[in-house]
């Protein structure tokens, strides 16, 4: 199993970030990112709101850094570690658009991208930028063929229902002959996508136990991965006992990458929880300095 970082400071969810993400700036973040990077942690993580009603900003945050900027700039100030989208949602994008953008972050970051991809779910926000909520799965099934079909390609081909293009450029593109795709989602049939167009599922939202029977039942691909987070903030440092069962637990689910959030009271202690939970985890035997998938 490898271990993720789910980035602090650019998306601040309630009841889980820390105090001190309030101030910090981009620089935090990348002393962290690449510390991160030198230790060997498996990858970093951006989510996508373009806005957010206020009337649910309490509940699902307000803050949510544009990722493509972010990541734009994290991968000048590291070398190895991975830059997940985690999620871009595919319906409010056409996918050459998401090919050009994020095959120029693979190219620019030396082919680090992962894109985590979602259906969405906040009809508000759909309905603001002129996109169909109803029939969204649908949708989101062809984009991501249409994305597969495009995303490392010069000239790229499909025809589809609602996607039709050739005979198009599309310059620079990603430089992975095969750009993973992790497939967010909380229902069986998420699971299902993923399965049959991406390369790993990003589960959220549901107890471990359910996921874990989820996991178990489902006909997964070989090299599949399956992307669990490993729950409340860590504190490798003053509670190893339970970060060590936090990540022993999502291991046990079938977690082949495990997502963690790290407590905190500012940037230069988030560096230090790292190392520590570097250290908990290679005991465990985790795996760190892994660049693929």
């Amino acid at each position: 199993m490898r271990i993720g970082i789910v980035s602090p400071v650019v998306v601040r969810l309630p009841g889980v970030h820390s105090e001190w993400e309030r101030e910090a700036g981009m620089d935090d973040l990348a002393r962290i990112a690449e510390t991160a990077d030198r230790l060997g942690y498996h990858h970093l993580t951006c989510s996508e709101h373009v806005a957010v009603p206020a009337a649910v900003a309490a509940e699902r945050g307000a803050v949510y850094w544009d990722p493509l900027a972010t990541f734009g700039y994290l991968a000048a100030r590291t070398r190895r570690i991975r830059l997940i989208t985690q999620v871009l949602v595919l319906g409010y994008h056409h996918p050459l658009a998401i090919a050009k953008r994020y095959g120029t972050l693979d190219r620019v970051s030396g082919g680090r991208l992962t894109l985590g991809l979602g259906v969405g779910s906040l009809k508000e926000e759909f309905d603001l930028l002129g996109v169909p909520f109803e029939g969204r799965g649908a949708r989101a099934d062809e984009a991501i063929a249409a994305l597969r079909a495009a995303l490392s390609q010069r000239e790229p081909e499909f025809h589809g229902e609602f996607y039709d293009f050739s005979g198009f450029v599309v310059e620079p593109h990603a430089v992975q002959p095969r750009v993973p795709l992790w497939i967010g989602g909380r229902t069986p049939r998420s699971l299902r996508r993923a399965a049959m167009y991406g390369d790993g599922w990003v589960p959220f939202g549901l107890p471990l136990e359910t996921l874990a029977s989820m996991v178990r039942e489902a006909d997964l691909p070989d090299a599949f991965d399956v992307v669990l987070a490993a729950g409340r903030p860590v504190d490798p440092q003053a509670a190893p006992d339970a970060a060590r069962r936090a990540l022993e637990r999502v291991r046990d689910a079938g977690a082949t990458v495990a997502g963690v959030t790290v407590a905190a009271t500012s940037a230069d202690h988030y560096r230090e929880q790292l190392e520590a939970l570097h250290d908990l985890a290679t005991a465990m035997g985790a795996g760190f300095g892994r660049t693929d998938g």
